[in-house]
């Protein structure tokens, strides 16, 4: 990345998150003298990946991207899979249940794909985690637990835990209940009988020879060398042990880790290794308020967002607030598409503001080059909206009003509107048109909706969209609309719009009404207003 030293300096001092983060890994590597820093991800293949996978790896490379404009020292990426984890429960999204339940215990890689497609269930779901990042560009490595205990990239740590098997036993036990402490072990053998992940507790640890002696499930002693994949770690171990066996610089997790992140970094201390830096995300919850998991299949899936939005506005989701908690449901959409829009539009007028471009989310969306955005005004909200009243079922029926509103916008020189023609029209079919509620006005409204019709009338049918909203203050200032401000001037109240919405549109909320007036028509408006009047959007 080019680095523009106006933007260099102005990163020393951001208060944006990705940059106070990354100047935490500046001050690591100017203490331990690393020649190269190393981002890690983790990825549980339990079930498949769900857009908080998806945003753990767009919130690492901003930082890795806020590093990179910070220092000169190169990085990397590895997205870690922990396909070696036994499979402890059947999600309840896959295909055929009863098909996995013999394969219950045995390491993901070891349990057949349902889907039929790959050559194990684990396989199965590292490719869609694969296929998703790169159709979003991200630059990284993907790392299989499975490969590298197999190929023997561990082994050496693995004799160095068995070394340090009492240390490590001395941090687990405390934070376990009387009955499990009589049974952990960190280590975690795979039957030679069964091939399940067993959870036994070892009768001998021979460090020098490598080995470990556990009872198997026919109850009969086995001496196992843990090298070569015939065992796994303990989740808690395994963190620990990946960031000394790797040299992890910075890892963020969920909240549900945090309370666990002392046991991760006394264990990477233990097997000899400084404890990566830390950043803790808020979880994200579905439209219950319950926290989105990969086994239950709530929330919204990464395909799901993908149908209703583009890409950069779930980044922009991913970017904001990460250490709030925040639902991650359908609803959500619209607002970040529309947000994405104003921030990538304001990013071109602080050309001269280093300082308000490094806060700006679409420097870290788009790794510092960001697009220009598409001229034309026309927010997914007033799509929506036209979509409702036009009864649009194709994108050329709201093509038809767009070219009207202005000529020069066509689907050849503003691809990303016409993207938003079709994402709109899909939300506005499986979200909005199903619960619109339109009301009768009362007889005052239904006046003041008359009288709106003729002030509309006295525009030309190309007025802008400011000479329009002029004239629906004019209307909406007098009773019961009328408001006086501080400054003593008159002004509306919202409850003149909230009409507007409910009546004309059946929603509690709307676009900006002038705009929605320019790109629907003066003419059209007109009849709008009164089918509403005569009741015909209620019968």
């Amino acid at each position: 990345m080019t680095v523009d030293p106006a933007l260099r300096d102005a990163a020393q001092t951001s208060r944006a998150w990705p940059f106070e983060e990354a100047r935490k890994l500046v001050a690591r590597v100017e203490r331990t003298g690393k020649k190269e820093v190393l981002f890690e991800t983790g990825y549980g293949p339990s079930g498949l990946p769900h857009i908080g996978t998806f945003g753990e790896v767009a919130r690492t490379t901003m930082v890795r991207r806020a590093f990179e404009l910070l220092s000169d020292l190169p990085t990397r990426l590895l997205c870690f899979s922990d396909d070696m984890d036994g499979m402890r429960k059947i999600p309840e999204n896959v295909p055929d249940r009863s098909f996995l339940e013999p394969h219950l215990h045995r390491p993901l890689t070891s349990v057949p794909d349902p889907y039929g497609e790959f050559e194990s269930y684990g396989h199965h779901n590292n490719a869609m985690l694969r296929r998703f990042l790169d159709t979003f560009g991200f630059e990284y490595e993907f790392a299989s637990a499975t490969d590298y205990y197999k190929s023997g990239r561990f082994d050496d740590i693995l004799i160095r835990a068995l070394e340090k098997f009492d240390d490590i036993m001395a941090v687990m036990l405390p934070t376990l209940g009387e009955e499990r402490q009589s049974t952990y072990s960190p280590f975690l053998p795979i039957s030679p009988i069964s091939g399940r992940v067993l959870y036994v507790p070892m009768k001998d640890v021979n460090a020098k020879a490598g080995t470990i002696t556990f009872a198997d499930e026919d109850g009969t002693d086995v001496t196992l060398d843990v090298r070569g994949g015939r065992t796994k770690l303990q989740w808690k171990p395994d963190f620990g042990m990946r960031w000394a066996a790797l040299g992890v610089d910075f890892e963020m997790f969920g909240k549900d880790h945090q309370t666990n992140a002392p046991i991760y970094d006394r264990i990477c201390e233990i097997l000899g290794a400084e404890a990566p830096e830390h950043y803790v995300y808020e979880l994200f919850l579905d439209d219950k308020g319950q926290k989105i998991s990969k086994s239950k299949g709530n929330g919204l899936t990464i395909d799901e967002w993908l149908t209703y939005a583009d890409p950069n506005s779930l980044s922009l989701f991913m970017y904001n607030k990460p250490r709030e908690a925040k639902r991650l449901y359908f609803d959500v959409i619209p607002r970040a598409v529309d947000d994405y829009a104003a921030f990538l539009a304001a990013y071109q007028r602080q050309s001269n503001n280093p300082t308000d471009r490094l806060m700006n989310p679409v420097w870290h969306i788009h790794q510092g080059q960001p697009p220009l955005p598409e001229e034309g005004g026309i927010s997914f909200s007033l799509l929506l909206n036209l979509a409702a009243v036009a009864n649009a079922h194709e994108k050329s029926a709201l093509w038809g009003f767009i070219r009207r509103y202005s000529p020069s916008l066509s689907p050849e020189t503003h691809p990303r509107l016409d993207a938003l023609t079709g994402y709109a029209l899909r939300y506005f079919d499986d979200f909005v048109k199903p619960k619109k509620q339109y009301r009768l006005p009362t007889g005052d409204e239904a006046r003041a909706l008359t009288d709106l019709s003729a002030a509309l009338g006295t525009l030309p049918e190309h007025a802008s969209p400011e000479e329009i909203q002029l004239k629906v203050y004019d209307i909406g200032r007098r009773d019961p609309y009328k408001t006086t401000q501080k400054d003593g001037s008159v002004g509306v109240a919202q409850s003149w719009f909230n009409m507007l919405y409910q009546v004309l549109l059946g929603e509690e909320k709307g676009p900006r009404f002038g705009s929605f007036v320019a790109l629907y028509g003066i003419a059209n408006t007109q009849a709008l207003i009164a089918k509403a009047i005569n009741g015909e959007f209620v019968k």
